[in-house]
């Protein structure tokens, strides 16, 4: 019978990277990991997100909010996204998650990843960015040929 292991505290594991000698990573641009690139198409990623926005059962109580990251080291880069991933956030990039969370979280969130960004010598940046339901709506999507309004459900047809 395998051990259960225990939710790890993520200030530890950062305390335990520092200490272990974390102290910046490999210079920008460098080459995706495998993990990275096991992401949804782009399609069901916009699905996701507008699945969000147009949850008719969605708390109003919730906050909206992106986080993203430009993170040099890859520990740091992957406990980053454990965690997120663990508090409820949905990848919709690379480096960029999307949360619709209680603002409690959102505030425990903030609050984790400016310890991160404390713990070790970097030159990693962080951003959480409230948004609302309205720009997320608005959001046009540059590069890839996806239909939008098929995924809002907002094309009407008329015949005459």
């Amino acid at each position: 019978m395998k051990k259960k292991h225990e939710p790890r505290d993520y200030l530890m594991l950062l305390k335990r990277l520092r200490k272990g000698g974390v102290s910046g990573g490999v210079p920008p641009n460098h080459p995706p990991t495998m993990s990275m690139d096991l992401l949804p198409s782009v399609e069901d990623r916009v699905k996701m997100v507008f699945g969000l926005v147009n949850n008719k059962e969605r708390r109003h109580s919730n906050m909206l909010f992106f986080v993203m990251y430009d993170i040099e080291s890859d520990k740091v880069r992957r406990y980053v996204v454990k965690y997120l991933e663990r508090m409820g956030c949905i990848r919709v990039q690379k480096s960029i998650f999307l949360a619709d969370l209680e603002p409690s979280k959102y505030n425990s969130i903030r609050g984790d990843l400016a310890a991160v960004q404390a713990a070790y010598d970097n030159h990693d940046s962080i951003l959480v960015v409230p948004v609302s339901t309205e720009q997320l709506r608005a959001m046009k999507i540059i590069g890839q040929k996806i239909d939008i309004d098929i995924i809002m459900h907002t094309k009407n047809t008329l015949f005459f």
